[in-house]
């Protein structure tokens, strides 16, 4: 009888660990869409901005000649591949955050239900990171390389381009086969591992300060919306260089051989100085408020409504 209880238990707290992984998941897909449904026009212009910060004055003139040159189109260009980017990312990150909570509790020797200090969500956001680098690295390449595509024939750098995602994803296989999508995969996971630190470190400070004494479980949408906002914030003032010299490396391979991290960084600061790896910094701040309020917004209420379906079930 014992035996079969003990066996009972595991079961349970096995298909638990399966919902929420499941419930994670899910929800984190919810949150990457409604991130790329409210920030892709700004996304774009940072990615124009960041590899070819010579063709554009500031983000208006960035707009305007955008606007002028491809039409409002080209302001979603790369769409698919960012959902489908943030969807994986975000997917696997919040996912993986789950269980590396619960790694992080194991080390501090904590019970799995207890709440983990802001400082502890930070260091088990880093962790989770690095999982998410992983299905990020092949979509974003593809989204950066769709999203500058005019001013790489513009430049010279490329005689045709491709207009499509299949016409890029064949583009980058007949070239560089599959390790291809992994272009800026060191770049990336530089970018990840301190930026998710500071991103959820900035969240989970936030939502303690609306929280004051409260459960964080009980915040509405405003105090949850500005807590992402925040947290997206401190992301991009952490990391916006590296992100910028991922971008150079995923963009510029195309047109050839491509310097690595060091060499791109390297190149950048000597021939344009430093304030060239914050280009396109405007845009990215503009959209990280609102895209990461909507990320985490997202990503809670579908997760709570979820979870009230499996406990009443």
């Amino acid at each position: 009888m014992r035996r079969w209880r003990r066996r009972r238990l595991r079961g349970i707290c096995v298909l638990t660990l399966c919902d929420s992984a499941a419930i994670d998941l899910t929800a984190g897909a919810a949150g990457g869409t409604a991130c790329v449904v409210t920030g892709q026009p700004f996304d774009t212009a940072k990615v124009k901005m960041q590899t070819f910060p010579n063709m554009y004055k500031g983000l208006v003139d960035c707009f305007v000649k955008t606007y002028k040159q491809v039409g409002f189109r080209g302001f979603y260009k790369g769409t698919t591949p960012a959902l489908v980017a943030n969807i994986a990312e975000n997917s696997v990150l919040f996912m993986c955050y789950g269980f590396c909570q619960q790694i992080v509790r194991f080390l501090a020797g904590l019970d799995r239900k207890t709440e983990l200090s802001d400082l502890q969500n930070a260091a088990a956001g880093s962790f989770a990171s690095a999982f998410a680098t992983l299905v990020l690295c092949p979509t974003e390449l593809v989204k950066c390389r769709l999203q500058t595509m005019h001013e790489l024939q513009l430049s010279g750098k490329i005689t045709q381009g491709h207009n499509t995602v299949w016409s890029v994803v064949k583009g980058v296989l007949q070239k560089d086969g599959p390790l291809g999508f992994y272009r800026g995969l060191s770049s990336t996971l530089l970018r990840e591992l301190p930026g998710y630190f500071v991103f959820f470190g900035g969240y989970e400070l936030s939502r303690t300060f609306f929280a004051s004494g409260r459960s964080k479980n009980e915040l509405g949408p405003i105090p949850l919306m500005i807590s992402g906002g925040f947290g997206g914030i401190c992301l991009w003032i952490a990391v916006y260089p590296i992100d910028c010299v991922k971008s150079r490396i995923q963009v510029l391979s195309m047109a050839g051989k491509q310097a690595g991290f060091m060499g791109t960084f390297s190149n950048v600061l000597r021939n344009e100085g430093v304030l060239a790896l914050y280009s396109g910094l405007k845009p990215t701040m503009l959209r990280a408020f609102p895209a990461n309020g909507a990320l985490f917004l997202a990503y809670e209420y579908s997760r709570k409504i979820m979870m009230k379906q499996i406990d009443a079930y």
